[in-house]
């Protein structure tokens, strides 16, 4: 229905004049697109255009409503619908392992290894030697031995689930001495106090925020204490008047007590990030040697994996854990043993993990090489925004997923300029394949490190798509 020039029609008339579900199914311009397509999602298109339409008449609001334009935008309706829930983004935000984005993408191995063990059968659970029933829990047992030093190891779905699990297995009805200054929060609202609360174990916080000696450890160790921890800080940082135990000394003094020693490593790299002019960052092979009886990590944070949370450390310990009833419920699936399988792999040579896991490579790149990169696209977007719309800039990336929060990674931006920023962002993050940038300032920033080269010319087009004239 559309405005002739004469009176409008009544709301009520405008209400019965929409035509009915029947009708616009048979309708030629919505059978040309719903043509052998799902019956009910084509229904549920039409009822929203429906719905829309009606909410328009109602609020005064002029639009054509002839069945040819209902049919229409139902289409773009029907196109939404059937996209997956979830799907690939090209995150330019510099934030190597976003919580939000899926953190570490994986590698080609991995991402062969999955693709390879998902079209058919495994055995995920099937011990082919003796030709009987076997565990999941195995299976990568023997690479984490390799790598990290431990007599045993084992993987379940995330850090917070191995946390939670060893606390169960190792310590429950018992306390557990942690320093003040380690009971973190991340993301997801995982406090270490309520993964412990939900353990089953008992929390005692010994020292202060900024300060805590071993001293403080003994003082509070009593006959019903099970163990030491020590939690690394993740995504914070105490600076300035601080002292801690050295891990080290913590597990002597632990063992000389009849005490476990636990160590939560949260994103538990496998490499020294020194060589590549970061902060070290404690090891999963350091805390091994220097005697931790358990020690958890992610595996999809600085290891450079998929989503799976750690157990490393002496066979008794790790045992308990693998026999306890909650292991069944954290277990991983067989695409995440794949993935993670040809993750650590790519550690048995390791100058090969600086090039094929993407997360590391993606910290390791250099100023030279991201300048280039962005002043590429910058030139492109130049000869159709103008010159004085698109500028290279210096600024920062970070690692992300908790990682070196106090450890800004130098980097090359290409801001452009934009009238409605927080606008172009949202139709950016609405487009196919979605694309999210940073904003500041009346600028849309794009950061090509977490750019792949192969997505390079998407981005291109998804930025032109919205800001050309």
């Amino acid at each position: 229905m559309t405005s002739t020039g004469g009176p409008t029609p009544a709301p009520e008339e405008r209400l019965r004049a929409l035509p009915a579900m029947h009708e616009l199914l048979a309708h030629p311009a919505v059978r040309a697109w719903a043509q052998g397509e799902p019956p009910a999602l084509v229904k549920r298109a039409l009822d929203l255009e429906l719905e829309e339409a009606r909410r328009r008449i109602r609020s005064g609001e002029e639009a054509d409503l002839s069945p040819e334009a209902l049919a229409e935008h139902a289409r773009g309706r029907f196109l939404a619908l059937r996209r997956p829930a979830l799907r690939p983004v090209i995150n330019a935000t510099g934030v190597i392992l976003h919580t939000n984005l899926g953190r570490a993408p994986l590698s080609e191995a991995a991402l062969a290894a999955v693709a390879e063990v998902a079209r058919g059968y495994s055995n995920l659970e099937y011990d082919l030697a003796a030709g009987r029933r076997g565990s999941r829990h195995t299976l990568v047992s023997g690479l984490l031995r390799e790598l990290t030093g431990a007599e045993d190891g084992f993987a379940v779905n995330n850090n917070a689930a191995a946390v939670l699990l060893a606390l169960s297995a190792l310590a429950r009805g018992r306390e557990v001495l942690v320093s003040r200054g380690e009971l973190i929060e991340i993301g997801g609202s995982f406090r270490i106090p309520e993964v412990m609360e939900q353990s089953g174990a008992r929390l005692v916080e010994v020292g202060t925020t900024n300060r805590t000696r071993l001293g403080d450890f003994l003082r509070a160790t009593g006959p019903e204490t099970a163990a030491y921890m020590k939690v690394h800080p993740s995504n914070y940082r105490v600076v300035g008047f601080t002292e801690s135990v050295p891990l080290r000394q913590l597990v002597e003094a632990a063992h000389q007590r009849g005490l476990l020693a636990l160590v939560d490593l949260g994103s538990g790299s496998l490499v020294d990030l020194g060589r590549i002019g970061l902060a070290r960052e404690p090891t999963v092979q350091e805390a091994v040697a220097a005697g931790a009886d358990l020690v958890t990590f992610s595996g999809d944070k600085l290891l450079g994996g998929p989503q799976a949370g750690i157990l490393a450390g002496r066979r008794e310990a790790v045992e308990r854990c693998r026999r306890h009833p909650l292991a069944r419920a954290v277990r991983v699936d067989k695409m995440t043993v794949a993935a993670l399988e040809a993750t650590l792999a790519a550690y048995r040579q390791p100058e090969r993990v600086w090039r094929e896991l993407p997360a590391l490579r993606m910290l390791a790149l250099d100023e030279g090489e991201l300048r280039r990169r962005a002043l590429r696209l910058a030139e492109a977007l130049r000869a159709r925004l103008g010159e004085r719309r698109v500028r290279v800039v210096r600024g920062e990336s970070r690692a992300g997923g908790g990682s070196l929060p106090e450890e800004p990674l130098p980097t090359w931006l290409v801001a452009i300029d934009v009238e409605e920023p927080a606008e172009a962002a949202a139709r950016l993050r609405s487009g196919d394949p979605p694309v999210i940038v940073r904003l500041r300032e009346g600028q849309l920033l794009v950061d090509p490190r977490t750019v792949r080269e192969e997505e390079e010319a998407t981005l291109l087009a998804a930025l032109l798509g919205i800001l050309a004239p």
